[in-house]
């Protein structure tokens, strides 16, 4: 996700397939990381890196999408550095910012307070529980955070988390997508790949899913019934997982990052080309 991977990975050769439900593209973004729906407004929520995605440069900012992917607002909430995947909670947008949370007013587009998130290193995707409370991955130092309100808190901190990046409150389990073990700061290369896991919101135990450990550098992840939907960045794929191996559902350019959904359709953001694709689940 550095700017250094994207001037080396985003010149492979990659076919969109057209055989997975291509539906839209929306395009002019500036280095896209995330997608969320927000059901309340009906409209999609896309996070702009814009520079370096651990600078503090005050270049990222927040824009707007119609459902069916005409642009709203290109510049709805700026004054960010670099924003990635985002929550929402209580009629309020989480989003995360390197080592800081943004809260902004869904009704209003208003920024009305940043959380500081003590002993974070890279703070990337978000989800809410049904209770309300956001939880945030810190890919660089294998922890997740809890935010209830304002409070951040320490979730779980384990190097079985293996670079945390996607992260969905699915009941009573966060489905985790890992990068891989031993990540290079430099270049985010791993010489163990990611894959998915199951963290227990009580117990905060962390279990593997059974054949889909170590194959791919997972970023985005979520779930629609049954089934899981990951992004794997450096080589563009979006897979699907359900009680057995991943399998492919679409093939970008590297890049392709936290997606979104609304039941229905899945949101994928690519990075390297500024455009935001949807898919048609039927």
């Amino acid at each position: 996700m550095k700017r250094l991977i994207a001037s080396t990975i985003f010149a492979a050769a990659a076919v969109s397939v057209a055989q997975a439900g291509e539906l839209w593209r929306a395009t002019g973004f500036e280095q896209p990381e995330s997608a969320l729906v927000d059901a309340a407004h009906n409209r999609i929520v896309v996070s702009n890196i814009s520079g370096n995605p651990g600078a503090a440069d005050g270049n990222g900012y927040l824009s707007l999408l119609s459902m069916d992917g005409k642009v709203i607002a290109r510049h709805w909430v700026d004054g960010m550095d670099a924003p990635k995947g985002m929550a929402i909670a209580g009629g309020k947008l989480y989003a995360a910012d390197i080592t800081k949370v943004r809260v902004v007013d869904l009704a209003s587009g208003r920024l009305v307070e940043t959380i500081d998130v003590p002993g974070a290193v890279f703070l990337n995707d978000m989800t809410e529980d049904k209770a309300g409370k956001v939880y945030v991955s810190d890919m660089l130092a294998d922890m997740i955070y809890r935010i209830d309100g304002d409070k951040p808190e320490l979730f779980v901190k384990d190097p079985l988390l293996a670079s945390p990046n996607g992260v969905f409150a699915d009941g009573h389990r966060l489905i985790v997508a890992s990068w891989g073990k031993d990540i290079n700061k430099a270049d985010f290369s791993t010489p163990e790949p990611g894959g998915l896991l199951s963290v227990d919101l009580a117990t905060k135990k962390i279990t593997p899913l059974p054949g889909a450990e170590n194959f791919a550098d997972l970023d985005g992840v979520i779930a629609i019934g049954g089934t899981i939907y990951a992004t794997a960045y450096m080589t563009g794929t979006l897979y699907s997982y359900h009680d057995g191996a991943p399998q492919v559902v679409a093939t970008f350019k590297p890049g392709s990052a936290d997606i979104g959904t609304d039941g229905k359709r899945i949101f994928v953001p690519l990075m390297g080309e500024g455009e935001i694709v949807a898919l048609s689940l039927d």
